[in-house]
């Protein structure tokens, strides 16, 4: 039986090997848990908090919007409540800019174009108009609320769904925005909680 031997070119691996050993074992643990737990927030399908319309309106109407903006998702019911639907959203990337409350669907438009607002141009001074198209940030469809400057809308950036990443709008994905706009009728009433 011979004895092991310690050769240099193995103290060599083996401390490599030491080295790499915690960051192997943080890649095997899920990378989207783990970037969600730093924000506190877990960012799937799970983590929808269930809605229920008669908690937010007395009636349906034409339809109705929930958009909450802590599980990051926009609840729709139809005028009956027969056609139930979820999105993940996007929702504004701070407090100051998360406007809640009651307002409704005033227009709807394919292929919006976009103005920074005087508030994003203060933060922003390198934005610019932008019209239809590709880079747009709204995507595109965009339905416009009541309130000025607030509109629930697509994205190009799919990076911002499930994240606080806009200036006070609510972003979907192009495809589910597209399919959300040909159900919801003007006069939806929406709330943001």
């Amino acid at each position: 039986m011979t004895k092991p031997t310690l050769t240099r070119r193995g103290l060599i691996a083996s401390g490599t090997a030491a080295l790499f050993a915690p960051s192997v074992l943080r890649a095997e643990a899920n990378p989207q848990e783990e970037a969600s737990a730093q924000e506190g927030v877990r960012r799937n399908a799970t983590s929808f908090v269930s809605q229920d319309w008669r908690d937010h309106f007395d009636t349906l109407g034409k339809a109705a919007i929930v958009a909450d903006t802590s599980s990051r998702a926009l609840h729709y019911w139809n005028s009956d409540a027969s056609d139930y639907r979820v999105y993940p959203t996007s929702v504004p990337a701070t407090e100051e800019l998360t406007k809640r409350g009651y307002t409704k669907i005033t227009r709807k438009k394919v292929g919006p174009d976009w103005t920074p607002t005087a508030s994003m141009m203060e933060r922003f001074p390198h934005y610019k108009y932008m019209p239809p198209g590709p880079d747009n940030p709204l995507g595109t469809h965009a339905m416009y609320l009541g309130w000025p400057a607030y509109i629930i809308h697509g994205t190009q950036d799919t990076r911002k769904i499930g994240r606080r990443s806009s200036d006070g709008c609510i972003g979907l994905y192009n495809n589910q925005i597209e399919e959300l706009f040909a159900i919801c009728p003007i006069g939806t009433q929406v709330r943001i909680i």
